[in-house]
């Protein structure tokens, strides 16, 4: 079983909310990019609330500008798939948040794209005492994945939080 590498953080210093995923899944990892699968509703949401569009570059600098910082919780670990559900634990090393919170003192707030996200980082990252005063918070799940919750809820619930956050 290969260990799939996630990828650095999309960030500029003065960031003030921090988007993490788990892992990157499979068509991510293929192309190098955050949420590359066509059916990931990540990019759509952001181009509806931040006018993000264009190429791959162009859409995390749209980020940037907009002081959202995205990345993983994991640094690395083993999954057959692309599936958050067959991320192996045993194998998950946490990326050094400690060091990233240090470098981006203006972060006011962590959302989680889905459950999982929000379940590693309680697990890797506060109880190893980093990020502790900083609001949290879970979002819908972009992944297609989650097909449940129609792209207008998880537009909205998206909004909901980070209208006026930047």
């Amino acid at each position: 079983m290969e260990t799939s590498t996630g990828f650095a953080p999309v960030a500029r210093h003065d960031a003030r909310v921090l988007i993490l995923g788990s892992l990157p899944g499979r068509r991510s990892l293929e192309a190098g990019e955050y949420y590359a699968h066509p059916q990931n509703a990540f990019w759509p949401i952001m181009a509806s609330l931040f006018a993000v569009t264009g190429n791959y570059h162009q859409r995390c600098e749209g980020l940037k500008e907009n002081r959202i910082a995205l990345w993983d919780v994991l640094r690395r670990s083993k999954r057959p798939g692309s599936l958050d559900a067959e991320i192996r634990l045993d194998s998950a090393e946490a990326n050094a948040f400690g060091a990233f919170f240090a470098m981006h003192p203006d972060l006011v707030l962590v959302a989680f794209n889905g459950a999982k996200a929000e379940q590693l980082y309680r697990r890797f990252v506060l109880k190893a005492g980093a990020g502790g005063g900083l609001r949290c918070v879970r979002m819908p799940s972009t992944s297609p994945a989650y097909a449940s919750m129609p792209f207008s809820v998880k537009l909205e619930a998206w909004r909901a939080v980070l209208d006026g956050l930047r």
